[in-house]
């Protein structure tokens, strides 16, 4: 199988720390199934000796900082880089040694020696921007907990003041310039998970069951919008309390590794190059949720009709949508229904979904909006204007609603109509 010539990748894992308490041996298996799973020819295809993994006693600040300085002199603009850190990482926000931290194997475990033993957040950043790659994804597996019963708790560490993972900011000073993205694996606020019984974290193991061929592939690579899709719905569907965290913005869905080895398992499509008939957006609310499940989706998909629809763990979850799940979905999508009630609009993701689907049928020139009413009692003038312009489809009719629903499977499934210059001004 060929390798991705210009793909390296810096993987790190820290369990036991000569001075701060232990992670579980988990954290070693992830850096190390990880660094296998890059290097796998069949999979990611990583080049072999591309792939620095730093474990344990290896893993000092003077190693990290070498691994990091390594990957900037042997990348270009043009290479893909892959940093992945698991271990503590935390942040002190007050007095002396203010600050966030990555922590090595041998950080010292006092305030006023964490900011010279540890590597800065500050200083992380700037070693991470002096990499050249235009195709950079850092991933942070920080602080398990759950499962294996372990905290990370300030007094327990002996770290005065010291809070579990980095802040927002610091993860968006992380992911800033062209093409770089930051994956964590909780908010600020949460533990990352380790189930009992498994042998990765549950951010990581969904992270490699993603490179191992769960997420789709049309032209054999791995692309970081669909591992962000892919991995986001699943970890939270286990631990509804962990919410996997993306920061930076893209200019392209750049590959990350080889899917497969470089496999074009062809998604399919139709003749429009789409992979869905519609996107069925509505209030996550009842009783719109219990019509949408029940009554909406059975009647479509018994016409044939592809759907996509808000809330499937399958396509996007609550939560990942503003930050990239949603567009990038939609993008799939010929159409979106607005299943129109008297919650759409006090729903702020049904909101949002309206507006990127408006977006992208101007910038591509298509009629992609349908506002389907399926609320009697619905008052249109609390419709935006750019709905209030369209033909909605009334299912509620009292003579034509019957009628309606047909037509409504018939229009999902009908070319969208492109709205060429000469149709706008005749």
């Amino acid at each position: 199988m060929a390798t991705l010539t210009n793909a390296h990748a810096l993987v790190v894992g820290i369990a036991n720390y000569q001075k701060v308490s232990p992670l579980p041996q988990n954290v070693l298996w992830d850096a190390q199934d990880l660094a296998a799973a890059l290097k796998d020819t069949s999979l990611c295809g990583y080049p072999a000796e591309n792939v620095a993994l730093i474990l344990d006693g290896d893993a000092t600040a003077a190693q990290l900082r070498n691994g990091l300085d390594d990957l900037a002199k042997r990348t270009d603009a043009e290479s893909t880089v892959t940093v992945y850190f698991s271990g503590h990482g935390g942040r002190i926000a007050a007095g002396e040694g203010a600050g966030e931290y990555i922590l090595p194997v041998d950080a010292v475990p006092s305030a006023g020696q964490l900011s010279v033993s540890a590597l800065s957040s500050a200083e992380f950043t700037e070693r991470i921007r002096a990499i050249p790659a235009r195709k950079l994804l850092v991933i942070l597996d920080c602080c398990h907990a759950g499962g294996v019963g372990f905290v990370k708790d300030a007094a327990e560490n002996g770290l005065d003041g010291l809070s579990k993972g980095l802040s927002d900011g610091g993860y968006e000073a992380l992911a800033g310039g062209r093409g770089r993205i930051v994956f964590a694996s909780a908010r600020p606020d949460e533990k990352s998970y380790l189930l009992p019984g498994d042998r990765n974290s549950l951010f990581t193991k969904h992270l490699l069951a993603g490179l191992r061929g769960g997420v789709k592939s049309d032209d054999g690579a791995v692309r970081v919008a669909r591992l962000w899709e892919y991995l986001w719905p699943r970890v939270n569907a286990e631990v509804k309390e962990q919410h996997p965290i993306f920061k930076g913005e893209m200019e392209e869905s750049f590959a990350v590794a080889r899917y497969l080895g470089g496999v074009e398992d062809k998604i399919p499509t139709d003749d429009e190059g789409f992979e869905y008939d519609a996107f069925l957006s509505f209030a996550q609310v009842e009783p719109d949720l219990g019509f949408v499940w029940t009554e909406l989706v059975p009647f479509l998909q018994e016409k044939g009709v592809r759907l996509a629809v808000a809330g499937d763990p399958e396509v996007l979850e609550p939560g990942v949508e503003m930050v990239i799940g949603l567009p990038a979905v939609m993008e799939r999508c010929k159409r979106t229904v607005m299943v129109l009630t008297p919650s759409y609009f006090d729903d702020p993701w049904a909101n949002f979904a309206a507006i990127v689907d408006a977006t992208q049928g101007i910038e591509g020139g298509q009629h992609r909006l349908l506002p389907l009413i399926v609320d009697p009692e619905l008052d249109r003038s609390r419709l935006p204007a750019f709905v209030r312009i369209l033909q909605p489809l009334d299912i509620t009719h009292p003579y034509l609603g019957k009628r309606n629903w047909e037509n409504m499977a018939k229009r999902l499934q009908a070319p969208v109509t492109n709205k060429q210059p000469k149709d706008l001004y005749p």
